[in-house]
């Protein structure tokens, strides 16, 4: 079921689906994975703010929930509380955005290759299934799946280690730019198709780390970079 509703006091409205929560998952980790994942999406603007009454009316449950998911959320610092008690998605500034990705680059770099030796040809074939969706989704101009199906890409090769301890820190990441990449991607529009996955997965399939770390690396970079300062300015000036 989806929703639209106005939660914010800068005019924008934004589209959240509440979904059935599955056996097994209580109500107070439904909501926090459902905003969560909004988060990631970008569905929550940069500079946006949200209220615990407004939350809990669009997902239709009590406040006490919604209370405990920002909670979460700002100790990831998805969001943040700020001294009037008012919740809002951080703003992005070219310092912020410039840490986010080196941070990223180095998390990931080092999770791919930890994982290498634990990773299966059968696992490098989904890797590729992956991948054939995410090139119809930008095609296709279909963010969501973009954006989820290439974070699956990547947590199916970092969680191939049994022993990983970096993938919290990594999602972490992702949840901060978020917000920020969504506005991003309008920009790239057709510049969004270097597939640096093609590389990962040749990578993986020489089980060779060196070449594994370049293409983590450009992957993470190229998106982004493929933006020049005025394109960059003008994102960060919306957020």
């Amino acid at each position: 079921m989806t929703k639209k509703a106005q939660i914010s006091a800068d005019r924008k409205t934004f589209t959240l689906v509440a979904s059935e929560r599955p056996n097994g998952v209580t109500t107070q980790e439904h909501i926090y994975l459902q905003l969560r994942d909004a988060i990631m999406l970008g569905r929550f603007r940069p500079g946006m703010s949200v209220t615990i009454r407004g939350l809990a009316e669009l997902l239709e449950t009590s406040p006490t929930p919604v209370r405990e998911a920002l909670r979460r959320l700002s100790s990831e610092n998805g969001l943040e509380l700020l001294p009037n008690r008012r919740i809002v998605v951080p703003h992005m500034t070219a310092e912020r955005l410039a840490e986010l990705i080196e941070t990223r680059v180095e998390l990931e770099r080092f999770a791919a290759v930890r994982a290498l030796p634990y990773i299966a040809d059968k696992l490098i074939d989904e890797l590729e299934v992956i991948d054939t969706r995410i090139d119809k989704a930008v095609v296709e101009g279909d963010r969501d799946s973009q954006i989820r199906d290439n974070q699956l890409f990547h947590r199916k090769i970092y969680c191939a280690n049994p022993d990983t301890i970096t993938m919290p820190m990594v999602e972490s990441v992702w949840l901060q730019l978020g917000p920020f990449l969504r506005i991003a991607l309008r920009e790239m529009g057709e510049f969004y198709i270097i597939d640096r996955h093609k590389e990962a997965v040749s990578a993986l399939r020489a089980r060779d780390p060196e070449m594994l770390r370049a293409a983590i690396e450009a992957d993470v970079r190229d998106g982004v970079g493929q933006l020049g300062r005025d394109a960059i300015a003008t994102i960060l000036s919306e957020s």
